[in-house]
This record gives C-alpha cells, sequence and structure tokens, in this order.
C-alpha cells in the first residue's frame, strides 16, 4: 500500500488522542473512514473535525473493544456500507497503574479485555475483510512498554508485549500464506494523550501523582506528530514503528543490556517515580 488516497480505513478508540489524531491525518490523505469508540460524544466531534479536512466519507460507530460480537458485527457493517476494507487500527487502549500485588482482579481483566483481546477482535474480524480488498494492512498499537517493562505497570506490559507477540506471528503467518496484507506493530513512547488522567489505580490517592508525572516527565510528543508517523510508517511497509525519541532510546538500551536492564530500572524508579502514601 503506497497511499491512503480512496482507501477505506477503520480505527478504534478514535473519541480522542492517537485514535483521533490517526482519523483526521488519514482523512487529510484523502481516506474514507470508519471510527468507533465508546465516547459517543468524543466520537462525533473526530467525525466533525475528519469531515472538515476533507475525508471522503464518515461512518461513526459505539464500539466495546472488549465485546467480541460487537467488533465482529461492526466489521461487517463498515465492509457492507463501504464493500471494502483496506485498513484496520486496533488502537483503544486504557492504563492501569499500580504494584501487582495491590491490582483489582476486575481491573486486571478490564485492561486485558481493551489492550490485548481488543485488538485480537478487531484484527480477527477485519482480517478476512482486508484479505479481499486486495491491499490491506493492519495497525496495531503496542507501546513503548511493549519493549520494555516497568514497575508499577505490570498488566499494561502483559498487554502490550501480548499484542507484540500475536503481531508479529501474524505477520509471519500472512508472509507463509501469501495473502496481501501486511502488519504493523506501532510502539508509541510518551505521547501527549489523556490516557495516564483516564487510568485506573490500584491507590487512589497515587492517582493525580501519577498522572502528573507522565504529564510532566514522560509525555514528549504530541498526538499529531504520532499519527504522522504511524501512517508513515505503514505506508512504507515497516513491521514495526517506534514514535518518540524515547521509544528509539529504550529498544536500544534494552537491546544493547538484554535481561539486566531490569536492574537499571529497578534502581533508576526507586528514585524516580513518585512516591507513594502509605496508611497504616
Amino acid at each position: 500500500m503506497r497511499t491512503l488516497d480512496g482507501k477505506v480505513v477503520a480505527i478504534t478508540g478514535a473519541a480522542s488522542g492517537i485514535g483521533r489524531a490517526l482519523a483526521v491525518e488519514a482523512a487529510g490523505r484523502g481516506a474514507a473512514l470508519a471510527l468507533s469508540d465508546v465516547d459517543e460524544a468524543g466520537l462525533a466531534e473526530t467525525g466533525r473535525v475528519a469531515t472538515g479536512v476533507g475525508a471522503r466519507e464518515v461512518l461513526l460507530d459505539r464500539v466495546d473493544v472488549s465485546d467480541r460480537d460487537a467488533v465482529a458485527a461492526w466489521a461487517d457493517r463498515v465492509a457492507e456500507h463501504f464493500g471494502r476494507v483496506n485498513v484496520v487500527v486496533n488502537n483503544a487502549g486504557v492504563a492501569l497503574a499500580g504494584d501487582f500485588t495491590d491490582l483489582d482482579p476486575g481491573d486486571m481483566e478490564w485492561i486485558m479485555g481493551i489492550n490485548f483481546w481488543g485488538v485480537v477482535h478487531g484484527t480477527r474480524s477485519f482480517l478476512p475483510h482486508l484479505i479481499a480488498s486486495g491491499d490491506g494492512h493492519v495497525v496495531n498499537l503496542s507501546s513503548l512498554f511493549g519493549l520494555m517493562s516497568m514497575p508499577g505497570q505490570s498488566l499494561y506490559c502483559a498487554a502490550k508485549y501480548a499484542v507484540r507477540g500475536m503481531s508479529e506471528a501474524l505477520r509471519e503467518e500472512l508472509i507463509v500464506a501469501g495473502h496481501p496484507v501486511g502488519v504493523t506493530v506501532v510502539h508509541p513512547g510518551g505521547i501527549r494523550t489523556a490516557i495516564a488522567r483516564n487510568a485506573r489505580v490500584a491507590d487512589p490517592d497515587d492517582k493525580q501523582r501519577t498522572a502528573d508525572f507522565f504529564d510532566r516527565k514522560l509525555a514528549r510528543t504530541d498526538a499529531e506528530e504520532a499519527a504522522r508517523v504511524i501512517l508513515d510508517g505503514m505506508l512504507a511497509g515497516k513491521a514495526r514503528v517506534l514514535v518518540g525519541a524515547d521509544a528509539h532510546l529504550v529498544h536500544h538500551f534494552a537491546k544493547t543490556l538484554g535481561a539486566r536492564y531490569q536492574d537499571v530500572v529497578a534502581r533508576v524508579a526507586r528514585r524516580a517515580l513518585p512516591a507513594r502514601t502509605k496508611v497504616v
């Protein structure tokens, strides 16, 4: 795939953040859009903005990506409406912070349902349509924490590593089968979105500190730049796209040190992460 002009692009989590920026960027490149999210108000605003920058057509649907049947029905609706689907971007994601032993099991299932199973559902549901298009692409959002682990992010890391592994294996399978579908895994670093402020946390008292730490120390790249890098990488046929200088740095850091990086990260985190309030 060399261009998005005239292509049909489906994007999950399109109501805000990277998802909205991807929709606007794809619209500006001449794509028709199928956008979904659970935030209907935010989704409507994304649709309005995308239309204003030249989207050929915009189809909006409320979809919970953790619901397999809902995602399958959405994929069929998109294909029926447009007659084809060329790209699916499985972008919808949430955050969960806290030490592993403090996390609520329900929150663990919640983040895996969206960040991992949502990607699986989106990929499986759209893949037959992408193959049928003759010129398809799967873009799955992993994370910086799909390249390197971080204390306080155990289940987020679990989901993002799983997305990476599943996507890379799928890419190999599609090559073996000779299907005309590319697969790109995206590893954004700190992106200026509201994900940290909307996160669930093990200790409610940590939520504001964690969000402030993310915004001040980690969020180095804006969503619009991330969208450009992602779509450029997809069109270049890249198997892996790193977004932000921090993602590139971490990628090389982890490769160089191997498993020893964990000890370095633990020592740095002990000093750098926001102090937690313990109630005795």
